[in-house]
């Protein structure tokens, strides 16, 4: 095929959400076999009128066919559910770190066994007006391109300083940690985790597999 078009998706795509999201992830198998690929998302989980999404999707398209896409490069789209004299223009987006902090209830089915169901609900944190959520919000359509290739290339370099404390033929005794301890608050908890991650690095932690 010239394109890929995944969607249109019941429900945006934004924020951390991409990683667990199908609609994004079936344009990244297209990405990925080369050929041009979009998802493409609408904000509303009720009552959806695709028309316009549809329409602005083809137009997208042609473009993309036209002009193509950067290798391993996807565009994840997302439109606002409002009347298309509503939509505030197009912004072209960063991916936000906003997340679905999720929460289970516990229930009892009809025969007595033990099962939870997932709810929870969209922790907002990103608030700069290039972000994929934020444009969302403010009425305009967020493109923003993304690409499977997830190495955190600035890090590389600081990781290789790590080998010498991950020599797997360096003696050390395992340190047994505790990093959550459910008596503490929320600040303390995170004072905690830091507190101890900063001594793995020179642990033999890692070869034992012990926490």
């Amino acid at each position: 095929p010239d394109l890929v078009i995944s969607g249109i998706n019941l429900g945006p795509n934004v924020g951390t959400n991409i990683i667990y999201s199908g609609t994004v992830s079936a344009a990244t198998e297209g990405t990925m076999l080369g050929i041009p690929s979009m998802a493409v998302s609408l904000d509303s989980f009720t009552d959806p009128d695709f028309t316009f999404a549809a329409r602005f999707a083809a137009r997208l398209a042609e473009i993309v066919v036209t002009r193509g896409l950067p290798k391993g490069t996807l565009l994840n789209v997302n439109i606002p559910a409002v009347k298309e004299k509503e939509i505030k223009g197009i912004r072209i987006t960063r991916q936000g770190v906003s997340k679905f902090k999720e929460i289970f209830h516990k229930r009892i089915d009809p025969r007595n066994r033990t099962y939870y169901w997932l709810d929870g609900e969209f922790v907002e944190s990103d608030f700069e007006p290039d972000i994929d959520i934020v444009a969302l919000k403010n009425g305009m359509i967020s493109i923003t391109p993304i690409h499977y290739d997830m190495t955190n290339y600035r890090f590389l370099g600081e990781l290789g300083t790590w080998m010498e404390c991950l020599d797997l033929n360096k003696p050390g005794e395992p340190r047994r940690i505790s990093i959550f301890d459910t008596s503490q608050s929320e600040e303390a908890a995170a004072s905690t985790v830091e507190e101890e991650l900063s001594y793995l690095a020179g642990d033999s932690f890692f070869r034992s597999g012990e926490v």
